[in-house]
């Protein structure tokens, strides 16, 4: 199978590279802002899919602002708008081209983009003092999922699904785990290898009739 991966040198990116390299006859197609692809680049994109034809895309990179103990402090009172119109840029815009380009290219194939639990609710602000999480992150996360949706109703031989990951194992301060992990029904961060069980599912011939679909892999954090 040939699998383009966006983001492929992420958290989440190079875990799923490493284990789709695990798997014989496997061809993975590397797309990452740290291997000069610009995804928000229109006509690299078209010029990238016109000339690349594929089983299947897994979209996995985002802009994020991650937890660490010098972590700026900004509130969401005084956060530019250049910062949160880049955010959707990059998170959505880029997003559906990125998508659309593989549709056009391709007669029928997979889709698994990346949501996050913060597209369904708002993050803790007692998960971030002296500090607010980027107030684009949710709205942008909540947008992928909205539009994965689109996607599956207006391209019907494809199927097009969306991972909604929780908290991911990256270093985090110990403070920021602690109260994160407080009342979740699996108490820890998820280990990055951990999310290749539903990406090997949805590009299997087992989920054949899944298509438009949200799929939380968050320890339980959406049941609380």
């Amino acid at each position: 199978m040939k699998i383009v991966v966006t983001g492929s040198k992420g958290t989440l990116g190079a875990q799923i590279v490493k284990n789709l390299k695990e798997i014989d006859n496997n061809e993975i197609l590397e797309l990452d802002f740290s291997l000069g692809n610009d995804l928000t680049n229109e006509n690299e994109v078209k010029e990238f899919f016109v000339n690349n034809h594929a089983d299947a895309l897994i979209n996995c990179f985002v802009l994020n602002d991650h937890i660490h103990e010098q972590r700026k402090n900004f509130s969401f009172l005084n956060y530019p708008l250049e910062n949160f119109s880049r955010t959707l840029k990059v998170n959505v815009t880029a997003l559906f081209s990125v998508c659309r380009e593989f549709i056009k290219n391709n007669h029928k194939g997979n889709i698994i983009n990346f949501s996050s639990i913060y597209g369904y609710r708002s993050p803790r602000p007692s998960f971030y003092p002296n500090s607010n999480k980027d107030p684009a992150y949710g709205p942008s996360k909540a947008a992928v999922t909205n539009l994965t949706k689109y996607l599956a109703a207006h391209a019907p031989n494809f199927n097009i699904n969306c991972i909604v990951p929780g908290g991911v194992e990256n270093n985090q301060p110990e403070s920021f785990k602690k109260k994160y992990c407080q009342d979740l029904p699996i108490p820890r961060l998820m280990n990055r290898n951990e999310i290749f069980g539903i990406v090997k599912f949805l590009l299997s011939e087992e989920a054949s009739y899944c298509t438009g679909s949200e799929f939380f892999i968050d320890g339980g954090w959406n049941a609380r």
